[in-house]
């Protein structure tokens, strides 16, 4: 990628996550939160990385549209167990789809496509990208998974856990280039961007 430095008036974050929120303050940046308001229904994909990107790129051209000298950053996240990526891992939501997320992810190979989308609409610039990381889930016993949902109370995060808190207990292994990647948002690959249109890091 070659540089592409712009004028901008700020910087969006197009999200309400507090784990993005908490990743983007690692940065030192201003910068400030616009929560999308999109559809994130699949329509049609067969592939988690078809639909990580696509919400990814809505999520910020959403906010884009209306903040066209801003630089928005929009991701998200498309879970999945190993050999089927058409079959996306969604956010429990309630207690009784964490359990069952839990029980059926024990001893298996999860995988997350994450994506991430950068738009500065006046100057044209649009960056879409998918990374993955994967954990190796241990042999997780009914009375574990209560108790840790119980204790993280993981109900908004695909694949009902969080690594950044106890959710680390859950796994054999963790595989993958970039942590933040399966936190919710590649952090390397968005520092290359941002630098690449001109925003000093560190």
């Amino acid at each position: 990628m070659t540089d592409f430095k712009i004028q901008y008036s700020d910087i969006i974050l197009a999200s309400s996550s507090q784990t993005r929120k908490d990743l983007m303050n690692r940065l030192g940046l201003n910068y400030h939160c616009i929560s999308p308001d999109i559809d994130e229904s699949p329509r049609g994909e067969i592939h988690a990385d078809d639909l990580a990107m696509r919400l990814a790129f809505e999520k910020a051209q959403i906010i884009a549209k209306d903040h066209p000298n801003a630089i928005v950053i929009g991701s998200d996240q498309v879970a999945w167990r190993e050999h089927a990526p058409q079959v996306f891992i969604g956010k429990p939501l309630t207690v009784e789809n964490a359990v069952r997320q839990l029980q059926a992810n024990s001893g298996q190979n999860v995988y997350f496509s994450t994506a991430l989308s950068v738009q500065h609409l006046t100057s044209g610039f649009e960056c879409t990208l998918v990374e993955h990381y994967h954990v190796k889930f241990r042999e997780l016993t009914l009375e574990e998974i209560q108790r840790y949902i119980e204790m993280d109370q993981p109900l908004h995060c695909a694949g009902s856990f969080k690594c950044e808190s106890l959710g680390i207990s859950l796994f054999e292994q963790m595989i993958g280039q970039d942590q933040t990647t399966l936190m919710g948002m590649p952090m390397i690959q968005l520092c290359g961007i941002l630098r690449n249109l001109g925003i000093k890091l560190p």
